[in-house]
């Protein structure tokens, strides 16, 4: 069985910085690609940045500048370090998995549970 875990989040004040990580485990032959989204009550799930296993890291304009992706393959982790956070960057953050498991050919989705993130002003 593949697991994915986040963790990370909590209250921090505006300009303030935190670190998400986000492992996944278990029967994993290859990962293609991990990223991190976000979602705020009322609003769609957004992109927030994409690590390949190139390391190419994508990024959504608002947190251009503000916001680092990294990634340790052998430990099969990705961190998002948040710097300069503003009140807008309050939301639920998810870590996103296209893994391919062991004894199967095809990438499936795997989600991580979200870790609340609250930037106060």
């Amino acid at each position: 069985q593949v697991h994915v875990v986040e963790s990370g989040g909590g209250l921090v004040q505006a300009g303030g910085s935190l670190k998400l990580s986000c492992k996944s485990s278990g029967s994993i032959f290859s990962i293609r690609y991990m990223a991190w989204y976000r979602q705020v009550p009322g609003k769609q799930r957004e992109s927030v940045a994409t690590i390949t296993s190139d390391g190419v890291t994508n990024y959504t304009d608002p947190v251009k500048g503000r916001f680092t992706g990294s990634r340790d393959n052998a430990k099969s982790t990705v961190w998002l370090q948040m710097n300069s956070l503003k009140p807008e960057d309050t939301a639920v953050y998810y870590c996103y998995a296209a893994i391919r498991p062991i004894g199967l050919v095809e990438y499936y989705p795997y989600w991580g549970q979200g870790t609340q993130v609250t930037v106060s002003s």
